[in-house]
């Protein structure tokens, strides 16, 4: 954005540390993903933050994954989480994992074993759920909280050595088991697993609990800033417990709101029964709110990042509305979009008055909104066009300013033409609309003194390529999804994926390339999806010219 704003909590928070010297005037962020699904716009959010933050104050992002549970990870997730964050533009100090410091976190839990602050429980889920108590009443020890330390280092080093089987121990740190806050009241630190692991394969069987492993990265990567969103505000207390305890570096937590976005689902869960259920077309289909997805869609890193600073970093969770996003894609591609001719609902036109067989060449502007122009582009004109269908009107109303007969209108960068007459076929269709045109109205060298209300685009029958056209829209047809009664899956708006199978193009779009951005005039935005092959081309539309969610 161009205007100057003011600065968001955190940004106030990291000048008023670097005013007083902390950190040595160093500024170092993380962006912590764990690798069991693809980022979406969420995760957006706090890549521009954390990346943001550190390039504003000459520091640097580290990018980590939390790969501490190996049965939900994957290789898959973690290149398509790099693939992600390159593609919105940053780029990451050093890229790390939580399961480089698997053998630094097991020295870590032996230490505070050690200091009499972590204990093995032999108890089950269920029995551990119950001695915790209750928000309004504390919890209760069992036998094994006051076993000794050696004993507890014995049995944790059977733990890792592989003498348990899963769930049968576990490793807790011992808090308070009165304290107000349910986190604090002896967390997991350590829980057995055996699973292979995508890095460190079966060399443990025991690993770290999220928030053990979180605060002691964090400090061994002497992160100053570490960010993380509102739900995490309750897990501040345990972060700076584990930290003071091990006496390591500092680290501070930090919570912001995280981004709800109306008419789709957030959880990584849900996006998951989406992709496995068949609802749609895996993690990278154009309805979801995956960056991938948004990127098959057609949306641009540009148009993210504006959108993320655009809601800005608040203490308060709230609904951003998608319309929001939709206006950030609209503003970027009309300065970037190459427009083009394309008729997605086709009647064939015949300018009857046109000598046969002859073809001429127009021209017109790549992107008239573009700084310094951005070029020109030919297209060829014959006797046989293709309109759109709502473009010619059998009984015009009063206020109809395109095609009918009688009426005038004139053809995009070419002719103005009068309708003459149509053909229908036995359904009452229409099949064939004829025409006449002025040869002296020619686009540019208009010499006939008539001025006409309406232009339509067209493209010429002879020449043009096809395509198949793929119209998305919200993947619900609720806001809130998430909060409505029932299955989630109810609501999802059976008109969000409308496949025209053969539309016409102007011939030059056969030469596009996935990903370009293109505006189909008076159509809305558009780009070539992945997919795509030299025998069909396939379109996804990114987004309508105007928001027509509002008129609803």
């Amino acid at each position: 954005m161009s205007e100057e704003r003011s600065l968001n909590f955190i940004e106030e928070i990291v000048e008023e540390d670097l005013a007083n010297g902390k950190h040595a005037g160093r500024v170092l962020t993380r962006f912590p993903p764990e690798p069991n699904g693809y980022l979406h716009i969420g995760h957006a959010k706090s890549i521009c933050l954390n990346f943001g933050l550190a390039q504003k104050y000459n520091g640097k992002t580290n990018l980590r994954f939390d790969d501490t549970n190996p049965v939900k990870e994957d290789v898959e997730y973690v290149d398509s989480i790099k693939e992600d964050v390159k593609w919105l533009g940053f780029e990451w100090a050093q890229e790390l994992y939580a399961s480089d410091y698997f053998d630094k976190l097991y020295d870590f839990a032996v230490e505070l074993i050690k200091k009499g602050l972590a204990y093995v429980d032999d108890s089950t889920a269920e029995e551990i759920a119950a001695q915790k108590g209750t928000p309004t009443e504390p919890g209760t020890g069992n036998e094994y909280r006051n076993r000794s330390v050696e004993e507890n280092l014995q049995l944790f080093a059977d733990m890792k050595a592989g003498k348990y089987a899963d769930g049968e121990k576990v490793l807790r740190a011992k808090v308070d088991l009165a304290s107000p806050n349910m986190h604090l009241r002896d967390p997991l630190m350590y829980r057995i697993k055996h699973a292979h692991h995508h890095r460190t394969g079966d060399k443990w069987c025991i690993y770290p609990m999220y928030d053990f492993a979180h605060g002691q990265s964090d400090a061994i990567e002497e992160i100053t800033h570490s960010l993380c969103t509102l739900e995490f505000v309750p897990h501040r207390q345990l972060y700076e417990w584990f930290i003071e305890q091990l006496e390591i570096f500092p680290s501070k937590q930090y919570e912001f709101a995280r981004l709800n976005l109306n008419y789709t689902v957030m959880s990584k869960r849900k996006l998951l029964q989406l992709v496995e259920e068949g609802h749609v077309d895996g993690w990278d289909d154009p309805r979801m709110p995956t960056i991938s997805g948004l990127r098959r869609r057609g949306y641009t890193p540009a148009s993210i990042r504006e959108f993320c600073e655009r809601i800005g970093v608040a203490k308060r969770e709230n609904m951003i509305d998608v319309s929001l996003l939709e206006f950030c894609i609209r503003e970027d591609l009309n300065k970037t979009a190459w427009r083009r001719m394309a008729v997605l609902d086709p009647v064939k036109l015949i300018i009857d008055n046109y000598p046969d067989g002859q073809t001429e060449t127009f021209s017109g502007e790549n992107n008239p909104e573009a700084e310094g122009g951005d070029g020109s582009r030919e297209f060829p004109f014959s006797k046989e066009l293709w309109i759109e269908r709502d473009d010619f009107m059998e009984a015009p109303t009063k206020k109809y300013f395109r095609l009918g007969v009688g009426l005038m209108v004139r053809l995009k960068n070419a002719y103005i033409i009068k309708g003459e007459s149509f053909t229908k076929d036995a359904e009452g269709n229409i099949t064939e609309i004829h025409c006449s045109y002025l040869p002296e109205s020619k686009s540019g060298n208009d010499t006939s003194g008539i001025n006409v209300k309406g232009t339509i685009h067209w493209v010429s029958a002879q020449h043009a390529k096809t395509a198949e056209i793929r119209l998305y829209d919200r993947l619900f047809k609720v806001e809130d999804p998430s909060n409505e009664e029932g299955d989630f899956k109810d609501y999802i708006n059976p008109d969000s994926l409308q496949i025209i199978s053969t539309a016409y193009i102007e011939p030059d779009l056969a030469n596009a390339v996935a990903g370009t951005p293109v505006q189909f005039m008076r159509k809305g935005y558009f780009t070539l999806d992945k997919n795509s092959t030299p025998d069909k081309l396939v379109f996804n539309r990114t987004v309508t010219l105007k928001d027509s969610w509002a008129k609803k």
